[in-house]
């Protein structure tokens, strides 16, 4: 018998802003409806969006705003008790909804992609910054008779240096569409060009490979630089192409996804993910997958996702001459850049959403045979 699942998170697949960790959620759990478990999504609205959905057989039900939604969550719960939920999956991708405090009846689990800590400070304007830093001190408190369900050992890490016990910690790896981000047959060998690919946030260091743009060009005067995404850093992004002259080296390509995002990735040397912390990095992966290096920072997530020197670089977060020197390195030697891509192509392999749902569903009907007293494995 499946269970009946309320997964609560900010966005769904479909929203504007929606990024790495909504689409891995999705992924997870439109298989487990798929195996006979009911999904019920409650997450967040934007303007002109359907306040009931259906997306893949999983119900949708959006409240509140971007900025409301963890207040939205508790009158929405009221609105849902008369519903039997075998368990909760509390998705803690921005602000804890602390699922334990506002209701009992239900056990919860956590999904955690990462947590922000001090890297906040570098994305929201400070009041809110501290809003969300302060939230996420009270985590250990609210949540420690809760499983977690984590993406990586850095995760799993920040969560114990903050006094949860580890063996309540779960790391279960991503998966990739391996039927679609595959190697294109035939392929040559790309143009110089260097693409980032996620939501356009400030914390995310997009800015760092412009900064590193100048020194690039001394050996690759044809580099390019394209950055596909959307997000509240785009118009900072906007002005300072605008303000450097930089409309034809550097180029904003929008939100990409299906045959348009392959495209993208077709035409790309190097995938670059300068960001200070991640949860793992999907697009890594993906674009390994497609024969594709990585020149990341060395931080938490991404020294997990990078084998440094093996399928990418790993850089010092914030170092611009390093991220040159790398990036450099990758787009004008033909046999390093042969030789990561096949191995970035290995190192994908060893990822696929099937495992991913499995090690998930067994997480999940370990909690809720504890949830009723059962005991766990």
């Amino acid at each position: 018998m499946g269970l009946s699942i309320l997964i609560i998170s900010y966005r769904d697949i479909r929203h504007p802003e929606m990024g790495g960790a909504e689409v891995i959620i999705h992924e997870i759990y439109r298989r487990l409806q798929a195996r006979g478990h009911e999904i019920c999504f409650l997450t967040g609205a934007w303007p002109g969006a359907p306040r009931r959905d259906r997306i893949d057989g999983m119900e949708v039900l959006r409240v509140g705003s971007t900025y409301t939604f963890n207040w939205a969550v508790l009158r929405a719960w009221r609105a849902l008790r008369g519903r039997r939920f075998d368990l909760i999956v509390e998705d803690l991708n921005k602000i804890p909804f602390f699922g334990p405090l506002f209701q009992k009846e239900v056990p919860v689990l956590t999904n955690v992609p990462h947590l922000f800590g001090t890297t906040v400070f570098r994305e929201a304007p400070w009041p809110l910054g501290l809003y969300v830093y302060l939230h996420e001190r009270f985590i250990p408190t609210a949540y420690r008779r809760c499983r977690f369900q984590v993406l990586s050992d850095s995760t799993r890490e920040d969560l114990i240096a903050r006094g949860l016990a580890p063996e309540r910690i779960h790391v279960i790896r991503s998966g990739i569409d391996h039927d679609y981000y595959r190697p294109e047959e035939g392929r040559g060998t790309p143009g110089p060009v260097i693409l980032y690919l996620g939501r356009l946030k400030k914390y995310k260091g997009i800015d760092l490979a412009i900064d590193a743009l100048p020194e690039i060009q001394r050996t690759v005067p044809e580099v390019r630089y394209w950055i596909a995404g959307e997000g509240t850093h785009r118009a900072a992004l906007e002005a300072r192409i605008a303000r450097e002259g930089l409309g034809g080296r550097v180029s904003l390509l929008g939100h990409k996804s299906g045959r348009e995002k392959l495209a993208v990735l077709r035409q790309t040397r190097v995938l670059v993910y300068t960001s200070p912390k991640e949860g793992w990095g999907l697009s890594v992966i993906e674009a390994n997958a497609m024969g594709i290096p990585v020149v990341a920072s060395d931080s938490p997530g991404l020294r997990e996702s990078v084998r440094d020197g093996e399928t990418g670089f790993l850089v010092p977060h914030g170092d611009v001459g390093a991220l040159a020197d790398r990036l450099s390195q990758l787009l004008s030697d033909d046999v390093l850049w042969g030789r990561m891509g096949l191995a970035g192509i290995a190192w994908a392999a060893n990822f696929n959403w099937s495992r991913m749902a499995d090690e998930t569903e067994d997480l999940l009907l370990r909690v809720a045979r504890e949830g009723r007293g059962g005991e766990g494995p």
